[in-house]
């Protein structure tokens, strides 16, 4: 399938964070308090707009979906568990909104008149994706031995112990194969609204050989989906934000050395290696890197330093 090209009026920048921005250990987890996470989160994010950007907002969901499955769980003998699936796509509901409600306070202050529109996306997987043959990624709550062998028994989940905390649900994590309705996304951001989409990864789906689409238990990696988006979007610019200024080679260790500039073939080299470690940086540098060879132009680097990043005194740009 040909991916359609999509031209704007102005540059478009496609930026992804975390959904620990929203919801962060020790926060208390209201409504009010991750509102004023978001309001937090936009106020770093309009740098770009300054810049001439259009913008599109890609977020995680981490947090917000555990704590639904926790809620699941206590609640089972009164209300079915939803699926996965379902649970993404009700964060991306909900954290869309947030979001939107930050946008409209902090866009004023600014000086911007623009509307903002959360695009619940759904982003298709392949079915024969080996991520699911070995689920590996964690979700949801912790549960004692018993409880675990139980869910295994009667649900059919897959348990698997956590670093001596308990036992957690174990889902695949596959790659996004296609955004779909990304048209939809392309016609709001060609009216000039800020667009809000792919939360969580995306609500992951299969679509049959007849066309017939259908959710599915996973988790997809924002920072994949986002790159995706990204290409199919024609952005000039992929932002992923993390914990670090900029992308270090061996982090951690006395050698380590901040690179401000990554070219495709260095970072292909560097994450063979193990420098990148899957769990943390490994995936967005992949990203970053698929990024890169569709002609963008990728910069990683903390959200607090976001405004110094664009004008090129700190951050890592990731180039083809």
């Amino acid at each position: 399938m040909k991916t359609p090209f999509f031209s704007f009026v102005r540059p478009l920048a496609v930026v992804a964070f975390g959904g620990n921005a929203l919801l962060r250990p020790g926060d208390s987890g209201t409504t009010k308090d991750q509102l004023a996470r978001a309001r937090e989160a936009v106020r770093r994010l309009l740098p770009i707009l300054a810049r001439g950007y259009e913008l599109v907002v890609v977020h995680g969901n981490g947090p917000q979906v555990g704590n639904l499955l926790i809620q699941a769980d206590l609640a089972a003998e009164q209300v079915p568990p939803q699926a996965l699936d379902f649970c993404v796509a009700q964060t991306q509901g909900s954290l869309g909104f947030l979001l939107e409600l930050a946008f409209a306070n902090e866009l004023p202050r600014a000086g911007f008149r623009k509307e903002v529109a959360t695009f619940l996306t759904q982003v298709e997987v392949d079915p024969a994706d080996p991520a699911f043959l070995s689920p590996t990624k964690p979700i949801g709550p912790f549960f004692s031995r018993d409880r675990a062998a139980q869910l295994e028994e009667n649900e059919g989940w897959k348990m698997v112990e956590d670093a001596g905390r308990g036992w957690r649900k174990v889902v695949a994590s596959p790659k996004p194969r296609a955004i779909r309705g990304v048209a939809v996304a392309a016609a709001l951001v060609n009216r000039g609204h800020i667009v809000i989409a792919g939360g969580g990864g995306g609500i992951p789906v299969v679509v049959s050989d007849e066309g017939e689409a259908r959710g599915v238990e996973a988790v997809i990696d924002k920072d994949y989906t986002a790159a995706m988006l990204a290409s199919s979007l024609s952005a000039e610019l992929l932002i992923i934000l993390t914990g670090v200024n900029r992308v270090s080679r061996d982090f951690g260790k006395p050698t380590q050395a901040a690179m401000p500039e990554l070219d495709v073939e260095t970072a292909r080299r560097l994450l063979a290696e193990g420098q990148f470690p899957p769990g943390s940086m490994g995936p967005k540098i992949d990203a970053a890197a698929r990024f890169a060879e569709s002609g963008g132009r990728v910069l990683i680097t903390r959200a607090e330093s976001l405004d110094e990043a664009l004008e090129g005194k700190t951050g890592t740009i990731v180039r083809g």
